[in-house]
């Protein structure tokens, strides 16, 4: 076989592993456990819950012996939390953060899967001068005391913080953190560096949109159709805030120095209710919000600046809280209700593939490919490529487009000049697009949908020096 042909067998290969192990596993997909309330559901019940769904991971707030220990043996990620109220005893004295770690970690690991303790939440931008030195001390022995196990490889130690942590995120190129919490921030990333632990972060499009109303940006958070933000400084089109957001982390992390630390996100969603005078919370933008995310990660295309991957995301939250103060939305981020029925289909549930459809008027184009409802069945024992369907508008067939060439995929073929350029249509361009990001995203149904704009083919639309993409199934 000549090298070239390998290499590309290879790589075939390797994409279709991996579209496999993301279908499988989806590691990735995680959720906020949260107790702030007086009508869950017991423990065991919950974990049977998140069984049936493509959850891998659960956020905890603290260390409640009877989730950790429901979820024993289950395979389901762990994520701890000392509280802010631990933290000035975990930074003075090693031996409670030990006892701490044997209480909370030794007492169910490894039957059950902790994967990161977090200590303490949004401490740096509490304000609290007398916590916040505290907190890297408090890491640290934390880290020792894992160590000391022989787990300090496994287990990674962490905190999380709020966006606030930025002074500037918009153009996401600009990202940097705030020089208020310059010195104490520095440090946190160093020991981040040093054990290879993530930075855990907040990113809420729902806030953004809070002080943004309009209905551009509305689309924008909401992962729906629209025009797109080019980044000024480097001329990257986003097309959803959630991507945005995200790499305003990372390009902040880059300007200081911190390109190696992984960013995990530790809380999104969005409310589907909330108070008369509240803008944005709605059945219909929370289904749409988490059901496109979902769909976005499960894509695997990445964000402009981590293209190929998905950050591990954990959304928030599982239940409503009803115990919280603050306005009406602070109680409704629940996906599911105390009786363990959905909230509304986000599409998580092993057995459905519901789509999440656009409730914007807009044209009915994606911003991130979406699950159909009943997926066609992909031509087996042949080469499949993706293409529009036929009599879509050119309007939807731009919007298409627009969102694939952002998504750092090689448009160039299709530029002046470019083998795929003539005929000069936009449909032609657009069939070009979507097919590639059809065969990087995995090459799963739902990575050939574009809000039902197109379908799978097994004939090859190449012609003359124009070569489509295409892979054995």
């Amino acid at each position: 076989m000549a090298p070239q042909k390998l290499s590309s067998f290879f790589l075939i290969f390797l994409v279709l592993l991996q579209s496999l192990s993301s279908a499988d596993s989806q590691a990735f997909i995680g959720v906020n456990y949260g107790q702030v309330a007086d009508n869950l559901p017991p423990p065991a019940e919950t974990v049977k819950l998140i069984q049936s769904t493509s959850i891998q991971k659960v956020r905890l707030y603290g260390a409640d012996p009877a989730i950790i220990k429901a979820l024993a043996n289950t395979g389901i990620g762990i994520v701890i939390g000392a509280s802010n109220g631990d933290i000035p005893a975990l930074a003075a004295d090693p031996n409670f953060a030990g006892q701490w770690v044997n209480n909370n970690i030794l007492a169910y690991y490894p039957a059950s899967k902790i994967i990161v303790v977090n200590v303490g939440n949004e401490v740096v931008t509490s304000g609290d001068q007398n916590l916040i030195p505290q907190l890297l001390p408090a890491m640290q022995n934390v880290q020792n005391a894992l160590n000391a196990a022989s787990l300090g490889g496994r287990i990674k130690v962490s905190t999380v913080h709020a966006m606030s942590i930025l002074s500037q995120s918009d153009p996401p190129s600009s990202g940097l953190f705030s020089p208020v919490f310059g010195d104490s921030l520095k440090a946190l990333l160093q020991f981040h560096k040093e054990n290879g632990s993530p930075l855990m972060i907040n990113p809420y499009p729902f806030f953004a949109y809070q002080s943004d109303p309009r209905p551009e940006t509305l689309a924008f958070c909401l992962f729906q159709p629209n025009a797109g933000r080019v980044d000024s400084g480097n001329g990257i089109k986003y097309m959803n805030m959630f991507d945005a957001q995200v790499d305003a982390v990372r390009s902040a992390l880059n300007a200081w120095g911190f390109k190696e630390i992984q960013i995990v996100v530790a809380e999104t969603g969005w409310p589907y209710k909330g108070d008369p005078n509240e803008v944005g919370p709605s059945m219909d933008n929370a289904k749409a919000y988490n059901g496109n995310l979902i769909n976005h990660l499960r894509s695997m295309v990445g964000t402009p600046l981590m293209p190929g991957i998905s950050v591990d995301t954990y959304i928030f939250a599982l239940y409503d809280e009803d115990l919280k103060p603050g306005p009406g939305s602070e109680r409704s981020f629940g996906l599911f209700k105390p009786d363990l029925s959905t909230t509304y289909d986000a599409g998580l549930s092993k057995n459905s593939q519901t789509p999440t459809a656009p409730v914007t008027p807009a044209p009915a184009t994606p911003t991130t490919p979406v699950t159909p409802v009943t997926p066609a069945p992909k031509p087996t024992g042949s080469a499949t490529w993706c293409l529009p369907k036929p009599g879509i508008p050119d309007s939807e067939l731009q919007s298409n487009l627009d969102y694939a060439c952002s998504m750092g995929i090689d448009c160039s073929p299709i530029q002046e000049g470019g083998p795929c350029f003539e005929p000069n249509t936009v449909a032609s361009h657009a069939a070009y697009a979507m097919n590639v990001l059809y065969q990087t995203a995995g090459r799963n149904p739902w990575n050939c949908d574009f809000s039902q704009t197109a379908s799978l083919t097994s004939t090859n639309p190449s012609y003359n020096g124009c070569t489509y993409p295409g892979g054995n199934l």
